[in-house]
């Protein structure tokens, strides 16, 4: 076991409990405006996250929920950008420095090159820990290509939205799907597309110099919601608008991600992960307010 010093062990029990301008209790407005009606996935049980307002350049960019023990992200969600799917280069990545400690900046930063203090990955994930990885690279929940604005892109570069996925599930079967999604909501949704994607674990982690360091995802999920969309668009499409989701192994073998409504995707996290009997992905199943079945619905 290794003792750190006492005020070491204060900053670790404080981010525990801390809030700030960017790890909230609860997501200020300007932060909730990537997640559908401002409101976050109901029915999620009570865990050791994080909520991350993910700020870039003095701007909120996304949001994350972050799990401090499995040092990954639960989900992040972002608002997608008609773009077309380019890579921006020669970003660092980057860390949450809340994260660390009480007193640190609101804004993502690069990881330092050298005097990296021993507590400063307790409770997020570091470079080394995906260093010496030979199935595993950096999978972003938010995706860069899913985002147009070169600061929009840069900060999807944050070891708080990547998890160890798979290489051939990640640059195969999960590239693909990114990139359907992006041409459809490029093509048919036509006002703002908000996005979650998220992961299951079931204990598998990553050990770095005999420690547990990173949870490994069982499946990767994601849904959209889309309430202003061409409903003259051809069937195929439209049928899965306003909103569609879908899952898939993070493996070798058997990746297939299947497309499938918001509701089965809830009904299938219910079955293998810790969300409860509420769980609701976005508000009132991603209802446009004025519908009749929204008129119905009461809060």
């Amino acid at each position: 076991m290794i003792l750190y010093r006492i005020d070491q062990a204060l900053i670790s029990l404080l981010v525990i409990v801390m809030t700030g301008a960017e790890v909230q209790e609860n997501f200020s407005p300007e932060c909730k405006r990537f997640l559908y009606m401002g409101t976050v996935p109901r029915g999620i049980e009570d865990q050791p996250f994080k909520k991350i307002c993910q700020f870039y350049e003095g701007k909120p960019r996304f949001v994350t929920l972050y799990d401090t023990i499995n040092r990954i992200p639960v989900y992040s969600a972002y608002t997608f950008k008609r773009s077309d799917g380019s890579r921006k280069v020669d970003v660092p990545w980057m860390y949450e420095p809340q994260l660390f400690t009480l007193s640190g900046s609101r804004e993502m930063q690069q990881f330092p090159s050298e005097n990296v203090p021993n507590s400063f990955g307790d409770a997020q994930a570091l470079l080394d820990d995906y260093s010496d990885t030979v199935i595993f690279e950096r999978g972003q929940l938010n995706p860069e290509e899913h985002q147009a604005q070169p600061a929009d892109k840069a900060a999807t570069y944050t070891l708080t939205n990547v998890v160890p996925q798979v290489r051939d599930f990640s640059i195969g079967p999960w590239k693909e799907y990114q990139h359907t999604i992006r041409r459809r909501l490029n093509n048919y949704c036509r006002g703002t597309a908000y996005v979650i994607t998220g992961v299951t674990t079931s204990g598998h982690t990553i050990r770095r110099h005999n420690v547990n360091r990173l949870g490994i995802p069982t499946y990767f999920w994601s849904a959209y919601c889309c309430i202003d969309f061409d409903h003259n668009a051809p069937y195929a499409e439209r049928s899965k608008l306003p909103a569609f989701a879908s899952n898939g192994l993070n493996d070798r073998e058997n990746n297939k991600v299947q497309e499938m409504t918001v509701q089965q995707l809830e009904e299938f996290l219910k079955r293998v992960t810790y969300v409860g009997s509420s769980f609701q992905i976005f508000y009132d199943n991603c209802m446009p307010p004025n519908s009749d079945s929204s008129a119905l619905h009461t809060s």
